[in-house]
């Protein structure tokens, strides 16, 4: 999953996308609310994490034009006005949970699954397609099939994450790679055939029906062999 954290602390941005990225997902930082609003609107975000004080436009503003614009991304603010009134205002903005700081790593973890998951209407702790179902806790990937397993690398878990979530439909290579590497990254489309590749490996160990087709001119889809 790709997360937007818009906080102007540059330490704690720094320390809270180290620590997102340990738990598999992939982030974006940006310092002030006129950015955090641009990026949102994108609309390739599964959560965003966003601050209140802000430079530019407070989290407030930003949230109540991102709601205005029919964006419903699951947002959660994250801030140290945690008093009754500024966490009942984030929350008829639009805001799907408040956390005031300091928090607890694991809080913060289990908050931003948590609506993520409204947002998809899921309640599991793994995604599964066919006979492959990967592990959001440890990163592993199995096939209930052969019962064997193989743990996945960071950019390898966010595009199994990505296929798992979308099977059978054509993922674009554009969009995987904005999705995968972000915005600002130099990473072409040869980086993503490369990591398409390593999939398609650790899915013949597996001995999967699941592959990875290619869509010729287009992108690929995950499909499961009938």
């Amino acid at each position: 999953m790709r997360v937007l954290l818009v906080e102007d602390e540059k330490k704690l941005s720094a320390a809270v996308s180290k620590l997102l990225k340990q738990e598999h997902f992939a982030v974006d930082a940006v310092y002030n609310g006129l950015d955090g609003l641009d990026m949102a609107l994108d609309d390739v975000y599964d959560a965003v994490i966003l601050d209140v004080m802000l430079p530019g436009m407070d989290g407030f503003t930003l949230l109540k034009k991102l709601r205005q614009q029919g964006c419903s991304v699951p947002v959660l603010m994250l801030t140290a006005r945690g008093d009754l009134e500024d966490r009942v205002r984030g929350l008829e903005t639009g805001a799907d949970y408040y956390l005031p700081k300091p928090f607890e790593k694991e809080e913060l973890i289990a908050c931003l699954r948590t609506i993520t998951r409204r947002r998809t209407e899921s309640v599991v702790k793994e995604l599964a397609y066919g006979d492959l179902t990967l592990s959001e806790k440890d990163g592993f990937l199995s096939c209930t099939a052969t019962g064997k397993q193989i743990r996945l690398g960071a950019k390898e878990y966010q595009m199994m994450e990505l296929f798992l979530r979308n099977p059978e439909q054509i993922l674009q290579k554009e969009t995987m790679t904005d999705r995968i590497w972000g915005y600002d990254s130099e990473a072409e489309y040869n980086n993503l055939e490369v990591y398409v590749s390593f999939l398609r490996k650790k899915l013949t160990f597996l001995n999967s029906r699941v592959r990875i087709r290619t869509i010729r001119g287009m992108g690929y889809s995950l499909e499961e062999e009938k």
